[in-house]
Order: C-alpha cells, then structure tokens, then sequence
C-alpha cells in the first residue's frame, strides 16, 4: 500500500464528502424526503464498487451479488430480532458472503467467463429460492421486520429507518470508498490483475489464479454483505424483492455506466441505481424502458463509462495527452562502457548440477513431444537448447517451470535435488526457478514498475527500492509508470526479462530472448545475460538466432523430434552431421522438375516489402521475382520471416512498406492461394465439406462447385476418394497436409503457397506429400515453397531464397555447385545480401563481394 501525498487527497475524499453530507441531512440542506435516496445511493455505491472492482481487477462478471446483499440484509434482521450487537451482525454478514464469495470464485476459476456468469447466476436464483422457503428466518414473501442494533463497543445504538442509519451508510461509503482507493497500491490488486491478464506468466511468478480468484470474489462478496446490513437499517423492513435477478442485471449495467474498475464510478452507478425509478416516474416510463435507453446510449457513445469519458475529456481541456512521451529510446541500462560477456571464463565443473533431467518423456495423447531427454546446468553456466519447429524445446522448459498441463510425464528433472515433476508451478518460483516468454508476456493493466511487483504478497517500501534499482539495471526506469501497451517490443522484452529476474533466481529459463530484436537490443540481452552468469545465476536459453545465441552460451545441446540429438560447446555443435541435418534436412535425390519456363514478366513481384508486427520487425526490404510455373524455395529457421512473406505475397496481409505486384495470365489478374502452416483443417467436417468451404469461399456455387470437386478429387490419392464423407480430424498427419493442399487448390489458383508443408510428417510421409507437390509443378502451376529444411527445398525447387532475420541473406539456384554451401552459411548467420543490406560492405568492390560469397 502506497501513502503518497496524491492518495492521501484521493481517499480522504470519500469521508470528506460523506462528512459533508451528513452536515447537509442534519440541518435539513438535503430534505428528509431526499436523505433516504442519499443513503441508498451510499449503500449502492458499495454494492457497484464490489462487483466492478471485482470484473475490473479479476475479470468475473458475478450475478450473484444481489444473493451476498440479501445475506447482509437478512442477518442485520435476524440480529436485531435476537439482541445481536450491531459488531456482530456486520461480521457475521461479512463472514458468510465472503465464505459463499470464495467457495464461488474456486469453483469457477477453472472454468470460463461464460461458466462462471452461469454458475452466479444458479447461485443466485438457489439462494431466492432458500429465501421464499425459509420463512421463520426470513418470512418469505411477507418480508422480515429490522429494529434497533445496539454496539457492543459502546458507541451507542442505531435505530432502523432513522437518521443515525443514513449517516451511518453515507459514512460507511466513503469510508470503503477511501479503502478502494488504497487498495489499488496493494499488492492485492497487482496479483488479482496479473492473474487475470495472463494465467500462465502468472503461474511463472508464484500467483496461484484459482487462489487470486477465490480472494477476490471473498473480499468483493464481504463487502456487499456488509452493504446489505446498511441497507436492512435504512429500510427498516428487508423483503425478496430488492434482491431478485433483475436487480443483478441492473447492477452489472450501473457498473458498465459508472466505468468497470474506476472508484468515482461506483458512485455514478450507485445515483443510478437510486435515482432511476424516481426518473422512471417522473417521465411516466416504465422502470426497464428507462434503464435500457440509459444503457444503450452509454454502450454507444460511451463505452467506457461515465468517469473514464469524463477523465478523458478533462485532460483534452487541460491540454493533457494522458501520456508521457519521454522514454521511448532505448536504454542502455547502465551508463558507462558495455559489459564484457565473459563467454571465455571457464564453468566451475566440479559445481553440482542446479538443474538434472533425466531420460524426461512428455505425452500428448498419443503425442509423443518429448522422449528420453537428458540434461544438466550448473550455477554459472550457460546452456543453449537449439532444434527446429517442433524438437521439443518448449515442451522442455514447459516440464521444468510448470507450465505444461493435460500431458503424460515420465522421468525426472531435479532440481536442487528436488524433484520438480508434480511440483505446483507457482511453487517452482518460489524455489528459485524464473522464466520469460517468447512473445514478452506482460502484464498489460499493470504498469511496468508494478510488473515487477506484483510477485510480492505485500509491497512495501523495501520492494518498491529495489524494483527501482532492477528497473534501471534494466534501462526501464524512465517508463516505470508507463502500460506495456505504450512501448515498444524491445523494451517489453526486456520487461519479461525484469520480471523474470526479480527476487534473484538461481535458474533462469529464457525463451527467445534474441527474438524479434534489433542488433543493439540483442547486445543489451547478451549484456544482461552476461551479469546473470557472473553472478552465479544458471541461464537455459532457447532460441533460433543462433549467432547471438552462441555468442553467450557455454554449452550447446540440440533437439529433434523430441530427442536429444547433440550436445557441446558452440564451436562444435553444428559441426555436428546430426545437428547440422535437422536444420538443414538430409541430402535427398533431386525431384525431376519441370523445365522453367522463359517469361520476361514475374508472376508475382515484390518489391522493397517491409513488415513490422507493433515494434516487432518481421521483414526488411525483401525483393522476390516468382516466375510463372517456377517452384519457388524460401528458406529459413523459426522466425526469419518465411510465414510473413508468404502472407504478403498471398495478399491476406498487407506489408508495412514495399509493394507487391500482381501479373496478369490468360487475360485475368493471377490468383495466389495460401495452404497455412499447420494445415487449419475444419477437423470436425468431412474432406468433402472442407473442400466445398473453400469453394464457396471462391465463390463457386451449383454445377461449378460439382465439378471442381471433381476435378481436385482426382488429384487426392485413392484412399482419400474413398473417404470423402469421413472427418478430417480422422486422418493422419501427412493424409491432413494432402487435404488442406487439395482445399486450396478449390479456388483454382495461379500461384499456390504452402507454409512448412513437411513440418512435423514421417519422412515417409514427406515423400509422398512432396510427390503431390511436384506433380503440381509439371501440371504448369507456379509454387512457393516456405521451408525450413534446405536441403528439400534444393531438391525440390528451381530457385531458392534464403531468409534470416527478415533479409534475403542469399538466393541462387540448387543447379549454382557453389550455392549449397552459401546457402548453408547465409542460413546460420546471415552473409552478403544481409550485408548489402545492411550497408556493412560499404567501400568494398565488385570482387571483394564476390570474395566474400565464395
């Protein structure tokens, strides 16, 4: 919780204005007929905050809160019936809701918005249901009389229907008003935010959802009950009617209109809900007619609700942006020279291993991600895991921090001699065990100081200093107040980072770290990485920009098709013929490809394309000619831009700068047809039905449909034309590629693009999809081949490009003797195109760039 002078002001704010308006109803400023409405709105304004904190911090819609308000209105009844002391009654209401609030929020943590909005709603509809029955308690539809409370504590009583019951609910409001304010300092809030955000990186820094859940609900439930005693007192009289499902209904629309989550909102929602029938009379419209109009014209012109639209157009006023536009730049943490990365410093082998795992299987159903794998990290030291799409890689990281659920786990992985299998992944960060993301998986409602935060139970002072000194470590101190949302990719990557490394772990995973960065922003990773090993922190990276990779690993083991395949420094790694042909592919005999034909006008051109996902640069200024029945090769590892491109070249994306320009054949626009990766079958509709969506998608209908079926029918292999009717989901992995190749040739295209066609087939499998593929090309068809594996697309293709890191690094023909090994350096490290690019071979001639390329 945080006492700054701007909170002081903001919390006092609520008993002040209550104080005020007490003064106001006790000379009779506000008239006796209006106080009641005052105190009503009050008692309202605690029922909206409870449920819109609960939606804006948790992220559950609850409808059985007019179930939590009947509880407190009920017990104030029966209490005072049976000479409770008014502390008594308050705790006693609190306590039930707050129990009943937990038992829900556990309940309906696993499941979805959509569940848990109907699991409150049975709630509710059960406890009208107890109300009307049990009759000696609260004497069913005749209602329940509320006298006097009398304190325990001495200070005095409280008459219901009186005076003393409005000033007491208008105090009380501001007071929890004032606690409102507070709470959103505390680390309470960050955890139940970041919980709701992003359960799994939540997971990753010890918040537990399920339990932020049950507690959020507990507090939010507590409250309302204790507003339901203040409202037993202000009536005098407690019946069914106040706590129906309309009532619900209403006060999930009076927190819509307020602003979800905003303090100054409650109070708007709690006027509206005391108001509006006084409103509904005086236009002589019914109640819900009113208050669906009032509604609709907020969901419409103000979407936010009232007080974040009223904010905002303050500060537009006050000529306010409501952003700083300091603190954009890049940081270089610490001022000063860069840090050395210490790769030549020896790791202490005598250490004992932090991290052991030991022949680790993981399934999936019948899903064999990971099989036998075996691995150490010593404190100090770091290991590199490499490997292809789909070795196994993140399965690995997933089994050590937690974050692998629905899977069969076999093995051990240890650590610090504890076994990690079974280990709730909460707990694992209490041991020592941090992580990042490989899309920087940021807490987005939380700022960036209050990222790093939100780990801690309770934030004090302590924690805020040191968050500080982490923040500047990292270069973020300037833009610790700001959201994610607000910066660029780089610098939420290394607010991931952050996060990961508050409370010093002793083992660090980092997924990706290099990915998506910029050449000074991976030096600045590599320098953050460094520290951690001198420090004695053991770093496992997983990453597919291998040079940045290398540069800070100590030792290097590789993945393929969930096994480890090598292991050792990275000078000898891709070294490795094992290694080297899981990204390159095995040497296979070339397809007997068509001719290529002569034409001097590219089907496909694309010219100085450009890409950025927000900050993240995905291409840069790539040239392509796709010649009319050419098979095309883009090649490169995960990341490196191949998807992207041929998105653009597709046309379903359009680049961030550069054209793409269409040719023309038989006297139309050529067509480009896209078979994704992962194949994104319907798997619940048959082959027939998937082929015919994408012929209505081209606008096929009739007869024309009938006979394009026929027609790609024929091209599918025999035991798929008997199996038309039969679901997709049903076939194998490669009897699935062959379908979505088939689905996309229903739009009859020109030019057809196949996204890692082989990925993740028996090479059996790949042989007969690459057959259909290649009886494509000598049906006359132009084909883009989006491959990671090198050595199939030099088999298979006319001309190959290769991509790194969002370049052309080469492109050459698998004819060239020479090309295969340019390629092959181009794929690891990126070589002359990438250079020219980048202007790095300014100065140099004609023959030193041929030098370099051969």
């Amino acid at each position: 919780m945080v006492f700054t002078r701007s909170n002081l002001v903001k919390a006092a704010l609520g008993p002040v204005v209550g104080l005020v308006l007490i003064a106001l109803m006790r000379f009779e400023v506000i008239p006796a007929y209006q106080a009641y409405s005052v105190a009503l709105a009050a008692v309202y304004a605690i029922v909206v905050l409870s449920a819109g904190l609960l939606a804006g911090w948790s992220g559950v819609w609850s409808v059985a809160h007019p179930a939590f308000f009947a509880v407190g209105a009920y017990f104030a009844a029966y209490g005072s019936g049976h000479q409770w002391p008014l502390e008594l009654v308050v705790l006693g209401a609190v306590a039930s809701s707050a129990l009943m609030g937990a038992f829900l929020g556990y309940a309906g943590a696993r499941f979805s918005v959509l569940y848990i909005a109907l699991l409150t709603l049975a709630f509710s509809l059960v406890s009208l249901e107890v109300i009307n029955r049990w009759t000696g308690v609260t004497g069913g539809d005749q209602g329940v009389v509320v006298s006097q409370l009398d304190s325990a504590l001495g200070l005095g009583s409280v008459p219901s229907g009186g005076g003393e019951a409005q000033y007491l609910a208008v105090l009380a409001a501001g007071i929890v008003l004032s606690i409102a304010v507070f709470g959103k300092s505390t680390g309470l809030r960050m955890r139940m935010v970041a919980a709701k955000a992003h359960p799994p990186a939540a997971r990753s820094v010890g918040i537990a959802p399920e339990a932020q859940s049950a507690l959020s609900f507990a507090v939010s439930a507590g409250f309302t009950g204790f507003a339901g005693v203040l409202l037993g007192l202000i009536t005098g009289f407690v019946s069914p009617e106040p706590f129906s499902l309309a009532f619900g209904i209403t006060l999930i629309a009076a927190c819509v209109l307020g602003g979800v989550g905003t303090v100054a909102g409650a109070v708007v929602g709690g006027v509206y809900l005391a108001w509006v029938p006084t409103v509904a009379d005086g236009v002589s419209v019914p109640q819900p007619v009113v208050q669906g109009v009032l509604l609709i014209a907020a969901l419409i012109f103000l979407p936010g609700g009232v007080v974040p639209f009223a904010a905002a157009m303050t500060r537009r006023a006050l000529g306010m942006s409501g952003r700083r536009e300091a603190g954009l730049e890049h940081h270089a943490g610490e001022e000063g020279a860069p840090v050395a990365h210490e790769h030549d410093r020896p790791v202490d082998d005598d250490r004992e291993p932090l991290l052991v795992v030991d022949d680790l299987s993981v399934r999936f159903g019948g899903l064999k991600a990971l099989e036998g794998a075996s691995l150490s990290v010593r404190p100090g030291e770091v290991l590199a895991i490499i490997g292809p799409n789909g070795a196994g890689k993140t399965t690995l990281v997933n089994v050590v921090s937690g974050l692998i659920g629905g899977a069969r786990i076999s093995g051990t992985a240890r650590y610090a001699g504890r076994n990690l299998v079974g280990t709730r992944a909460t707990a694992r960060r209490g041991l020592g065990i941090g992580r990042t993301f490989q899309h920087a998986e940021t807490f987005s409602e939380l700022t960036v100081v209050e990222n790093v935060l939100c780990r801690r139970r309770r934030v004090g002072a302590a924690d805020r200093a040191r968050a500080a000194e982490l923040l500047s470590r990292t270069g973020l101190a300037d833009v610790a107040g700001r959201y994610p949302a607000e910066l660029p990719f780089g610098l939420q990557k290394r607010l991931d980072l952050a996060r990961a490394m508050a409370g010093d772990p002793a083992l660090l995973i980092l997924d990706e770290p290099f990915g998506g960065l910029d050449a000074t922003e991976r030096r600045l990773t590599a320098q953050q990485i460094a520290r951690l090993r001198a420090q004695g922190t053991a770093v496992v990276i997983i990453d597919h920009v291998l040079d940045d990779l290398f540069a800070v690993a100590d030792r290097v083991v590789a993945f393929d098709f969930g096994k480890p395949i090598g292991s050792g420094t990275p000078d000898a790694i891709l070294r490795d013929p094992q290694v080297r042909s899981s990204y390159l592919g095995s040497i296979a005999a070339p397809a007997e490809l068509p001719a290529a034909r002569d034409s001097e006008t590219a089907a496909i051109a694309v010219r100085g394309v450009s890409h950025h996902y927000g900050g993240v640069a995905a291409l840069h200024g790539v040239d392509l000619d796709i010649g009319t029945g050419a098979v095309i090769g883009v090649v490169g590892a995960n990341g490196a831009g191949k998807s992207t491109l041929g998105r653009i070249v597709h046309g379903s994306l359009r680049p961030s700068s550069g054209q793409v320009l269409i040719g023309e054949g038989d006297g139309r626009r050529i067509r480009a047809g896209l078979v994704p990766e992962g194949r994104a079958l319907f798997k619940t509709l048959s082959l027939q039905e998937n082929l015919e969506v994408a012929g209505y998608a081209a606008g096929l209908r009739g007869s024309d449909l009938r006979a394009r079926l026929d027609e790609v029918a024929e091209w599918l292999p025999e035991r798929l034309r008997g199996r038309l009717s039969a679901a997709a989901g049903g076939l194998s992995g490669g009897e699935q590629q062959i379908l979505a190749i088939a689905r996309g040739l229903m739009a009859r295209p020109d030019v057809l693009i196949l996204d890692e066609p082989a990925l993740g087939l028996a090479p059996a499998l790949v042989d007969e999809v690459y057959a259909r593929i290649n009886r494509l090309a000598h049906d006359g068809m132009t084909v883009v081949l989006l491959e990671q594996l090198l050595s199939r697309a030099l088999t298979s293709c006319h001309a190959v490009v290769v991509l790194h890191e969002g370049r052309v690094a080469a492109r050459g023909q698998p004819t060239d003797p020479l090309f295969a090994e340019r390629a092959e350096r181009a794929y690891f490290g990126g070589t002359t195109e990438t250079l020219l690019s980048t202007g790095l071979t300014t100065g140099l001639t004609t023959g030193d760039v041929n030098t370099l390329e051969a």
